[in-house]
């Protein structure tokens, strides 16, 4: 039973003036002799303690009101005594409507603040229940789970414990937590395990335990997933309702239930892609290796015929050589992809021009530029700090891009800006430009366009995705867009240490 609070003494005394002022009131001031009247006011004075007070205080509203309608207003007044036995029942009557009416409004009270507990309550679990939604796999998503819990219901702590083979998987939030150890935890889901039976009157399914660990009450719940039981919810702090624990419980399992069909799912994602990319890839090396390899073996076997002059000679040794090359680069393509998949791209910076990463983008392009004119512009070609190597690779791919799309004998034009924070290398060609469907999918792997097959363009799709990893791993940017005269335009942002002092003196120089 709850003890008498202050509150209580201070609504017994207001109570207790509020009988007194309406007393003196009837019996010096108005002086009425109707005592129906005066039982109505003092009446009224119960019901409203009654209705904002607990009973007790009601229960001592109710007996001041009959002893002082008593003493006033029953004659003889001025006494205890009661001459007429009608004045008895009526008296009666009178602190039994104020008893039971102090009854009905206290337990009318009890109730509204049931209901409106019971609301809150509901607010909290649609709270949690949208929360849970909200949720990502993560490798903390225990943890965040528990925190989303304890805020929600206001507790000093929330633990999740999880079967994990031999022992427990605990993820708990709310400073230290309570010393629950792991044979509790291990009876407690053994219990639940059994047969699954439901009390009606607290509504809730077996398996509840309260224990006392670390001198703090906890309240053990099951963690189910239909009749199946996961785990153990552990809180402590605010008193809940055992039937918002068990719903409570229930909740948690289900995020944690999809939070493992989630991870399973992304695994199956991931397997998928896996597979679906190694059989592109073989799809593409297939179909690039054929070409190739039949123009190496037809210009090997005619190297071998003896009616071949030497200059036939020659040209078959290139043939060979220009496909050997393509086969080297294809292979370099392949390496490079295997690298930005498993983030094994190293970046080494060192000063540098932008004239000589040019300069070593066009060396590896090799004769694949031999058919067109290569227009470089440099502006002022200050030192730069970044990964010369990886920058070049990257730019290299840009250009292979452009010369299989843009016509033979065409330009092929290279800038170079720098600025405070970033190097920009632009490759613009005189090819058919970015179609408009192809311009979302250009960096994608494997991806060719349409021009690719109108133009039966070699290559298998992989340059410019590659080009954008090399440039990510040193926090660069590569973008296109369409030139108004014709022609696409690539562009690459590097970010670049400042320049030191001493290097720009000798760079002016």
């Amino acid at each position: 039973m709850r003890q008498v609070s202050w509150l209580d003494v201070r609504a017994a005394t207001l109570s207790l003036a509020a009988v007194g002022v309406a007393t003196l009131a009837y019996s010096r001031w108005l002086q009425t002799a109707n005592a129906t009247t005066v039982a109505l006011t003092l009446l009224l004075v119960v019901l409203v303690t009654a209705a904002t007070s607990r009973l007790v205080v009601a229960v001592v509203a109710s007996l001041a009101a009959m002893l002082c309608f008593n003493f006033f207003f029953l004659p003889p007044v001025g006494t205890w005594t009661i001459a007429d036995p009608q004045n008895w029942v009526a008296l009666v009557v009178f602190l039994l409507v104020s008893l039971i009416a102090s009854r009905l409004s206290h337990e009318a009270a009890a109730r509204t603040a049931e209901a409106v507990g019971r609301r809150d309550e509901l607010a909290r679990l649609f709270d949690l229940g949208r929360d849970v939604l909200l949720m990502t796999p993560a490798p903390d998503a225990a943890t965040r789970l528990a925190g989303l819990v304890g805020r929600r219901f206001d507790l000093s702590h929330v633990m999740i414990a999880l079967p994990d083979g031999n022992g427990w998987s605990v993820a708990s939030v709310g400073g230290q937590p309570p010393a629950v150890d792991a044979r509790a935890l291990t009876e407690a889901f053994d219990e639940a395990g059994q047969v699954l039976e439901f009390d009606a009157r607290s509504r809730t399914y077996a398996g509840h335990r309260r224990l006392r660990a670390g001198g703090v009450d906890v309240s053990l719940v099951p963690l189910r997933v239909g009749t199946r039981p996961i785990g153990l919810l552990a809180t402590s702090g605010r008193p809940v309702e055992a039937g918002t624990l068990d719903t409570l419980a229930g909740i948690v399992a289900i995020a944690v239930e999809r939070m493992r069909l989630l991870e399973d799912r992304q695994a199956a994602e991931v397997t998928r892609q896996s597979e679906a990319l190694k059989t592109t890839l073989l799809a593409s090396l297939a179909h690039d290796l054929r070409t190739p390899l039949t123009s190496i073996r037809v210009a090997a076997s005619n190297l071998r015929s003896s009616w071949l002059t030497e200059q036939e000679r020659e040209e078959q040794g290139d043939l060979v050589l220009e496909q050997v090359r393509f086969l080297t680069q294809l292979f370099g393509n392949v390496l490079d992809m295997a690298r930005i998949d498993a983030g094994a791209l190293e970046r080494t910076t060192r000063w540098t021009h932008p004239s000589e990463i040019i300069a070593a983008a066009q060396d590896q392009a090799g004769a694949v530029l031999s058919s067109h004119r290569l227009v470089v512009d440099v502006d002022a070609d200050p030192p730069v700090q970044l990964d010369a190597r990886l920058t070049a690779s990257a730019l290299t791919q840009v250009l292979l891009n452009a010369a299989q799309y843009a016509p033979a004998g065409s330009a092929i034009e290279v800038s170079a800006t720098v600025d405070d924070t970033a190097l920009r290398l632009s490759v613009r060609d005189h090819g058919p430009g970015i179609a408009p469907d192809d311009v979302p999918h250009i960096f994608e792997r494997f991806y060719r366009g349409g021009a690719a097959a109108s133009q039966r363009a070699s290559g298998s799709g992989l340059g410019l995705w590659i080009a954008q990893g090399l440039l990510a791993a040193e926090q660069g940017h590569l973008w296109a867009d369409n030139c108004p005269d014709g022609g696409a335009r690539f562009t690459m942002a590097v970010p670049h240490a400042p320049i030191e002092p001493t290097l720009a003196r000798a760079s002016g120089s």
